[in-house]
């Protein structure tokens, strides 16, 4: 099968040459990443399995956040430990899409508009959730940035999972939505996200490059309830640690020219891009994103600041589930609050545990499971299977 990698090996050297001046370091690290990505350069592990003996050894993968091999794995590990700290409630997706007017002062300016995206996304959902008139309390809010399209275009975008409800102010009661179909209006919604991102902007001092018209034109938020928090992060998981373009949509790469696949939005049908290699390598790598940016973030009850209230809101949702309810579901109160005769506790949640990690299972036999025997790193004497 192709690989990004096989483009990196062919095309790289190359490309780093023509683009010398421009590329960030972010960018020259991920294409090195890429190309040792499971290679004996990176080094390996040894493991044996516990019924049949046979040996496998398998080389480490470079763990870098846009290599298209060590996502899938990331992904699972990120869907365990998030399983555990998110409410058990229904919840929403909007999508915040920066105007396209932007996209050339997002480009400028990574850490600065691609932190404020996130910061003021949540902030404007925070804003109206506040409002009785809607919720009428502190949300969860799991905050993520993509900045590609299915053709790996540019465009700047954030993913939010938002709790249906909140949590009221004096803590003593969970608030459900006043419209069981929304939680929030979109139209109200985009007018505060586009005021937000002004002030942020002109704080950050780069809004002299923005041109003026953007801030009287409406913005794009998109709002859609998708389930339960279990179903919402399994949702959300394919979002987190996806990359711009995964190895199984690679179809060709000849003549100079890759070919890959994608799903167009509307008719859900599948297209192929064709591209020089050059602007191909391109288009992936205007998705780097700068080291060290946190492209996942946490907001509201679900801030690391907020723990008590999180776990005052989870402990409210479970009584409230084991409480039996005669009432139609539309009839019901859209207050949680605790019953006269229950008495609250925290219920402990522990997030410094190590995430789980799936066991191999022996490839021979396909009985047993491999257990490791020894790990040769990257700067050891052998790299290469013993």
């Amino acid at each position: 099968m192709l690989e990004l990698a096989d483009i990196v090996r062919v095309a790289g050297p190359a490309y780093v040459d023509a683009h010398a001046g421009r590329l960030r370091p972010s960018q020259r690290h991920a294409l090195d990443d890429i190309l040792h990505c499971r290679t004996p350069s990176l080094g390996g592990s040894l493991y044996r399995c516990d019924d049949c003996g046979a040996l496998d050894y398998r080389y480490h993968s470079c763990r870098n956040r846009h290599c298209p091999k060590c996502q899938a794995d990331r992904a699972q590990v990120w869907l365990d430990r998030v399983q555990q700290r998110l409410l058990p409630c229904d919840h929403y997706l909007l999508t915040f899409t920066l105007p396209h007017q932007l996209r050339a002062v997002a480009r400028a300016h990574q850490r600065v508009v691609y932190a404020a995206l996130l910061r003021e996304a949540a902030a404007a959902v925070q804003t109206l959730a506040d409002d009785r008139a809607w919720v009428g309390g502190t949300v969860g809010i799991l905050a993520v940035l993509h900045t590609w399209t299915r053709t790996l275009e540019y465009h700047p975008h954030a993913h939010l999972l938002v709790t249906a409800g909140g949590l009221t102010a004096d803590g003593q009661a969970w608030r459900m939505p006043a419209h069981p179909r929304f939680l929030v209006p979109g139209y109200v919604l985009s007018a505060i996200f586009r005021a937000n991102m002004r002030r942020a902007l002109r704080r950050a001092g780069v809004a002299s490059a923005v041109d003026a018209r953007i801030w009287r034109r409406r913005w794009t938020v998109h709002v859609q309830q998708i389930g339960t928090g279990a179903q919402a992060t399994l949702y959300l998981s394919r979002y987190v640690y996806r990359v711009g373009l995964t190895n199984q949509r690679l179809t060709r790469f000849t003549d100079g020219r890759v070919t890959f696949r994608y799903t167009h939005a509307a008719t859900r049908e599948t297209r192929a891009v064709t591209l020089p290699v050059d602007s191909f390598l391109t288009r992936f790598l205007q998705h780097i994103l700068p080291r060290g940016l946190t492209k996942i973030r946490w907001y509201g009850l679900l801030s690391p600041g907020r723990r008590p209230a999180l776990e005052r809101a989870r402990s409210l949702l479970a009584q409230h589930s084991a409480l039996p309810s005669t009432d139609p579901p539309d009839r019901r109160s859209a207050t949680i609050a605790d019953p006269p005769s229950v008495t609250t506790t925290t219920i402990p949640h522990d997030d410094s545990r190590p995430p789980t990690r799936r066991a191999l299972q022996c490839a021979v036999c396909r009985r047993g499971q491999c257990v490791l025997v020894q790990r040769y790193s990257r700067d050891g004497p052998s790299r290469a299977p013993p």
